[in-house]
């Protein structure tokens, strides 16, 4: 029964997570995975700091130790001299004080040649750890620098997918074969447009077809007829000779006149010399003769 339950367990979980990682953005993942190699990376920098730092303390130490060697080394060197003086002196009893002092200091340079000798070796090994903590994180470094590249280039990888769907989705869509939907298709649209097109020209054909548009090609026929005539009647009316072409000379204003002023312009005559240019006095008018109106 516990191995039933384990094994149930251990489904759940695998099937857990592999919706799990269906369902989950590679963003965030690609951000959590960066993230975890930069706390690594700092973790390692720390450690690298303490390996340095003890390097560093043990060659302060080791540079008090050989300056206590130093001044050891100082003292019994003059305690002897102290003692061989006081024994030229005659002082049996100074030179051996000063011969027990050299002795003393003797002793503790001894100590303090060994503890600096075991201090250069700890720092040896100090040395040794830095350069490797140094390498491991010159390492890490590159090896994150690579990471941050890689999350760019998923990144884009990403960007590009996302595109490629939405493409593919539009031209689905767009396909005949879609589905319908809320949204009508272009095929729809077009049977639907085509067909409202087909109906309003056969209607069109049928109007054209019918009595009443014969009747109303007549009217049309009939009116651009009268206006032919009417517009060859009016051309006839214009004055001929070089009053027309002093009307055409004076321009649009005195082509467009109209009534009472193109019956006077024809019934005018040469102007002579001294005379106005004007449309004349009563009895130039009246000299003039019928006009074409009266013909």
């Amino acid at each position: 029964m516990a191995n039933v339950v384990r094994r149930a367990f251990r489904y759940l979980s695998a099937s857990a997570n592999r919706k799990f990682d269906e369902k989950a953005d590679p963003r965030v993942q690609i951000d959590q995975a960066i993230d975890e190699s930069r706390r690594q990376h700092e973790a390692l920098r720390q450690q690298a700091a303490l390996v340095l730092g003890n390097q560093r303390q043990l060659e302060m130490r080791m540079a008090r130790q050989i300056e206590n060697v130093a001044n050891l080394t100082e003292s019994a060197r003059t305690a002897l001299t102290f003692a061989d003086d006081a024994r030229v002196a005659g002082d049996a009893a100074a030179a051996a004080q000063y011969e027990q002092t050299a002795q003393t200091f003797a002793s503790e340079l001894v100590s303090a040649e060994s503890a600096l000798e075991d201090m250069r070796t700890l720092h040896l090994q100090a040395e040794q750890s830095s350069s490797l903590a140094r390498r491991a994180v010159d390492d890490n470094t590159d090896r994150l620098r690579q990471q941050l590249a890689e999350r760019a280039r998923l990144l884009t990888q990403i960007e590009h997918a996302a595109m490629r769907e939405q493409m593919s989705k539009a031209m689905e869509s767009m396909s005949e074969l879609t589905p319908v939907g809320d949204t009508p298709t272009l095929a729809e649209i077009r049977e639907k447009v085509e067909k409202r097109y087909s109906v309003a020209m056969g209607r069109h054909e049928l109007a054209s077809s019918g009595v009443e548009a014969r009747m109303l090609e007549v009217r049309r026929a009939s009116i651009d007829a009268r206006a032919t005539n009417r517009l060859a009647e009016l051309r006839a009316s214009l004055p001929a000779g070089p009053a027309a072409a002093r009307g055409e000379a004076g321009g649009p204003a005195q082509q467009v006149a109209s009534g009472g002023d193109r019956v006077a312009l024809g019934k005018s005559e040469q102007p002579g010399p001294g005379t106005s240019t004007a449309h004349g006095t009563p009895e130039n008018q009246n000299a003039a003769g019928p006009t074409p109106e009266n013909h």
